[in-house]
């Protein structure tokens, strides 16, 4: 028997239904189902019986899905004056601001500059290479 089985949610994607809903058609017998442990499983056949038409087998959860990476830095700058500070805050914050729409995941970045200690602390969040770019132009900026 190499017929495909679904859980209650998959059917319930599949017909654009509340989970809830297709429990009940099961429970009421409108939907032959197989109950193992505390799931039911549905028959592709049993699911076509109910809707009368032909159902498209639902997308692999693989294949949906895309890899995310995404990269939380802390930088910390000793000894960098107000001005020098202020220019490389601006910096990062006008390249972040000038992605493109379809740039990867979105760069964020936080800055607090501590006058006493003379210390900058930028904190980036984004893409893998997006922070690559950005710790470049930090560097750029700080060997200058």
């Amino acid at each position: 028997m190499n017929d495909r089985f679904y859980s209650v949610e998959q059917v319930a994607g599949l017909l654009g239904l509340h989970p809830r809903t297709i429990r009940n058609y099961v429970r009421d017998g409108r939907l032959a189902a197989v109950r193992i442990g505390k799931q039911y499983r549905i028959a592709h056949r049993d699911l076509e019986s109910l809707t009368g038409r032909t159902v498209p087998e639902p997308p692999s959860e693989k294949a949906g899905r895309q890899r995310h990476t995404e990269v939380s830095s802390i930088v910390e700058i000793d000894a960098i004056g107000a001005e020098t500070a202020n220019r490389l805050t601006t910096l990062l914050m006008t390249s972040a601001a000038n992605r493109g729409p379809g740039d990867g995941p979105p760069l964020r970045i936080e800055t607090a500059y501590d006058e006493e200690g003379a210390r900058l602390k930028v904190i980036v969040l984004g893409g893998l290479a997006d922070t690559a770019r950005l710790f470049d132009y930090l560097e750029g900026v700080l060997a200058s």
